[in-house]
């Protein structure tokens, strides 16, 4: 009996050694390694995991989402403005706000102006304002040969230019501004009717210091409604746009006052000029 438990322990001893010996020679789990191997059999890196986005890059893509947000603002605007019922602002009276300077404007309607109005600014600022499509390309042609022959380029704005000009950029004059314009005119022209575009840009234009709107306009300067201006104060409102800072409806300069008879006598004229106002 004694030597078979002695064989049995012996037996049970050897077992257990070589169970303990290969659990020894057992390797445990690695962790999962950042090199595999190609079919090459060569190391490669493991791109289970990107990188995080540098901050530069983070701050690239928000300055991109912000630059395109600001480039659609205008377009998107445009569509916002078409109801009679919006009254914008222009970017001027913006900033006149924003640093405490007198901002004085009341809407009035297209119908509550006096057509003298229409008639002398369309005769003053842009006589093909009904034919074209914001743009008045015969007139940029002209600027443009002035220019390669060397000459002072002539003013080829539109009321439409203008208007978006008002709305959306910057008054300092710079042919970035100009490059800008023109899309957006021709983007306004193309959404706003003819009628809406003046109702806009009587509304909005600077008719004297603080003074906004053909209304705000016709009370500083005549004491009465802008519905109520004759021919004559029409002409000498219209005359005043293109500066008015330096011009003075009420007081003007022997100048001033050769431009105001050439417009009263265009305004006289302008019945085919002004048809789509009608």
């Amino acid at each position: 009996m004694a030597s078979v438990d002695k064989k049995g322990k012996g037996k049970s001893g050897r077992r257990s050694k070589a169970t303990k010996a290969a659990g020894k020679s057992e390797h445990p789990p690695k962790p999962h390694s950042k090199r595999g191997s190609n079919k090459f059999g060569r190391n490669v890196r493991n791109v289970d995991k990107p990188g995080k986005p540098s901050l530069l890059r983070f701050l690239l893509v928000r300055l991109t989402v912000l630059i395109v947000l600001i480039g659609l603002l205008p377009f998107i605007l445009t569509l916002i403005y078409i109801p009679a019922s919006i009254h914008p602002v222009s970017t001027l009276m913006v900033a006149n706000w924003s640093f405490g300077a007198t901002v004085n404007r009341r809407w009035v309607p297209l119908e509550e102006i006096s057509p003298f109005v229409t008639q002398s600014v369309i005769s003053s600022e842009d006589g093909q304002f009904c034919s074209h499509g914001g743009v008045d390309w015969a007139a940029v042609n002209l600027v443009v040969d002035d220019l390669i022959e060397g000459e002072r380029p002539r003013g080829a704005s539109t009321i439409a230019m203008q208007t978006v000009k008002n709305l959306f950029l910057w008054p300092n004059r710079s042919y970035v501004r100009k490059a800008l314009e023109v899309p957006l005119a021709l983007y306004a022209d193309m959404i706003w009717s003819k009628p809406r575009m003046m109702e806009i840009y009587l509304n909005i234009a600077e008719w004297g210091p603080g003074q906004y709107g053909i209304e705000a306009a016709a009370r500083h300067h005549f004491k009465k409604s802008a519905k109520r201006l004759s021919r004559r104060q029409a002409a000498l409102l219209a005359v005043t746009l293109p500066n008015p800072i330096a011009r003075n409806p009420r007081k003007p300069g022997r100048g001033m006052k050769r431009l105001v008879r050439l417009v009263e006598k265009r305004a006289k004229q302008s019945g085919a000029y002004v048809k789509c106002l009608k």
